[in-house]
């Protein structure tokens, strides 16, 4: 196995599993106080609202467009580039005094007097009652695969590694969400989907841990169930280092590369990951530990000669 680093002694994770544990814990909670008092800014998709599609025959003045709004009353307007950099996407929320027509004719004609060339490629509109079933289905969606998760691993390893493992990823899931809650992000479909990539991603790096956790019983007998957790995790930093880089990386080149289109998606990949790596391993593993894991539920234990004789007819 490919190694970033050699470590020689076993890091002592689990003597500090109180304070990271209390540390996470008051994490969560700021994070639910957040979505209680500011609760998610909800974008078009789940409010309802008129998307506009613009195109122009030279590259698209992002800022100049949402100016030109701003000056229009449309303060709360999104604008993003879509596609191609010639392309723009303008997001309005429901305006009860203006129809859905009207607040599209309006918003073209301030752009087309603004910039003669701009071109309407087309307007949709979302209803409230499809982005209410919208956001409905969506925690719908994370509940289906929070359950999936917990089943997997019961079936895989053992019930106190499900419990551990949905804990430690629907952490990470209300801070990401606290996170947006608390700074305002628009949180859309796309963040969504981003949120449900992190709760498949925040589980293999459990499950990877788990793993190791299971071999280690096997082959520590002597060791206490301490030792072997913090063994599993030590021998498993080098890969959880090296695959978290790497995907960080393609993450931080969509964050700043990627446009409006992928920057909160990519912001919210990046507290996943950056929560994932710490719940994965200072959250799901104390929480195994604290439920009563032991090498008795992966390893029968022996039988003594004397036993084996009375078991004989």
């Amino acid at each position: 196995m490919l190694e970033f680093f050699n470590i020689k002694r076993d890091i002592p994770f689990m003597s500090y599993a109180r304070v990271t544990t209390m540390i996470s814990l008051v994490t969560f909670i700021l994070a639910v106080a957040a979505l209680s008092i500011k609760h998610l800014n909800l974008g078009v998709d789940f409010t309802g609202g008129t998307v506009m599609e613009i195109n122009y025959p030279h590259p698209a003045e992002v800022p100049k467009v949402r100016d030109t709004l701003t000056q229009i009353g449309l303060h709360d307007a999104a604008v993003q580039t879509f596609g191609t950099s010639h392309d723009i996407l303008v997001r309005l929320p429901v305006k009860p005094e203006l129809s859905s027509a009207k607040l599209s004719e309006k918003v073209f004609q301030a752009l087309s007097a603004s910039d003669s060339s701009a071109k309407l490629q087309r307007v949709e509109f979302v209803g409230p009652q499809v982005g209410k079933e919208l956001y409905e289905n969506g925690a719908l969606a994370l509940l289906v695969v929070c359950l999936g998760i917990m089943a997997y691993l019961a079936i895989r390893f053992e019930w106190r590694f499900a419990v551990a493992a949905i804990i430690a990823n629907m952490h990470d899931i209300v801070i990401i969400l606290g996170c947006f809650a608390f700074f305002q992000w628009e949180f859309s479909l796309t963040v969504l989907a981003g949120v449900l990539a992190i709760l498949g991603y925040s589980v293999n790096e459990s499950v990877v841990v788990f793993d190791r956790i299971r071999e280690n019983f096997r082959k520590m007998r002597k060791a206490s169930v301490p030792e072997i957790i913090d063994n599993a995790i030590t021998r498993t930093m080098s890969r959880t280092i090296i695959t978290h880089s790497m995907t960080q990386l393609m993450v931080l080149a969509m964050l700043f590369l990627g446009g409006e289109a992928l920057h909160y998606f990519a912001l919210a990949l990046t507290i996943g990951i950056i929560f994932g790596i710490y719940s994965s391993v200072l959250v799901a593993s104390p929480i195994v530990l604290w439920l009563g894991v032991s090498r008795e539920q992966f390893i029968k234990p022996e039988k003594k000669e004397g036993e084996e004789a009375e078991a004989l007819p």
